[in-house]
């Protein structure tokens, strides 16, 4: 493996200098197997938009960046079926879908990423998951190295996770995803600051979601940031209302008969850890939940800062906070 000459800054939201030995973008899906074969037995590691990613050192491997572009519209009587590149832009295609009156998205407006990181994440926000719309995804197997399709069933939806965090991690890479959206449109409001809408359209929605992310996120190209950095932690209801008797306040979202979700905002807001910084690193002084680089943050200093938070969470609330960012060393994902 050569040297690493090819900056990563301006490939990851959060802009950590950071540098990676090759860079290779494929633009067609049925060229992966002959451009893949090319690289030979190598390290890599398959980057989107770089908005769910963190670079925390040099990459001392190969960035491997589709640009699978496309939106396909078909219809039946119940759904509105989009067949999508998996390296559009998620919110470019919420915009999309509202100018032709497709709803359905407008919970999911503003959410950084690509389409083909929606089902990796199940992405998810005031309600509504991805889960309830996706189809089927198509990808190419690494291992296998041919084209496969799987429903959604199979994709093992989970809070923030699918089998693609799972079983196919890192063995696949997305290039489309279908989405089978129903034309019977219902409003979710029923989530934060939703919940004040009385008879919204979908536009009411979106503008009401895209305001309130405008206000509580900062703008990653002012400064350096990932989103949201840990997820929502589920814990049992048993553990819940033990917390209860010494945080009386404590929010919580039910999430079944047995579990609920805290907002880790409000664990680490708890902790005193909004506005503190170290180094180039801090916790943003308005959203507990987003970790930033003022321009002059280190990897080093971005996983003090977060380990800090984690240890002080699971020592006074006995919850263990996972991060919802994908932290990449150089030889690929580091455990916080």
């Amino acid at each position: 493996m050569g040297l690493c000459v090819y900056s990563l800054a301006p490939h990851h939201s959060f802009g950590l200098p950071s540098l990676a030995s090759e860079f290779l973008s494929i633009n067609i899906p049925v060229d992966l197997k002959a451009q893949l074969s090319e690289l030979g037995d190598v390290t890599f590691y398959i980057l989107g938009e770089g908005s769910n990613t963190i670079f925390l050192e040099n990459y001392q491997g190969t960035i491997i960046k589709p640009a699978f572009m496309g939106i396909d519209l078909k219809q039946t009587e119940t759904y509105f079926l989009l067949k999508v590149g998996a390296s559009e832009n998620w919110h470019n295609l919420v915009l999309w879908c509202m100018q032709r009156n497709i709803d359905g998205f407008e919970n999911l407006a503003s959410i950084p990423g690509t389409v083909g990181a929606a089902p990796i994440q199940n992405i998810g926000a005031y309600g509504v998951e991805i889960e309830k719309f996706i189809h089927h995804v198509e990808y190419y197997d690494l291992n296998t190295k041919s084209h496969n399709s799987i429903g959604s069933t199979a994709c093992e939806f989970t809070y923030r996770s699918s089998v693609f965090k799972k079983r196919l991690s890192d063995n696949i890479i997305i290039t489309s995803v279908t989405f089978a959206i129903p034309k019977d449109w219902r409003p979710v409001t029923n989530y934060g600051e939703l919940k004040g809408l009385l008879k919204p359209s979908a536009k009411d929605i979106f503008n009401k979601v895209v305001d309130v992310r405008m206000q509580k996120l900062p703008d990653p190209s002012k400064i350096g940031n990932a989103g949201s950095f840990f997820k929502n932690p589920i814990i049992a209801f048993k553990q819940y209302n033990k917390l209860q008797q010494s945080w009386p306040s404590i929010p919580s979202y039910a999430v079944d008969n047995v579990s609920v979700k805290i907002p880790a905002a409000w664990l680490i807001e708890q902790l005193g850890f909004k506005g503190k910084k170290i180094g180039g690193i801090g916790c943003h002084p308005h959203q507990a939940l987003v970790l930033t680089n003022d321009g002059s943050g280190t990897g080093e200093q971005l996983l003090q800062l977060a380990r800090a938070i984690k240890t002080a969470v699971l020592s006074e609330f006995t919850i263990e906070l996972e991060n919802e960012v994908r932290l990449i060393g150089k030889k690929g994902p580091i455990v916080l």
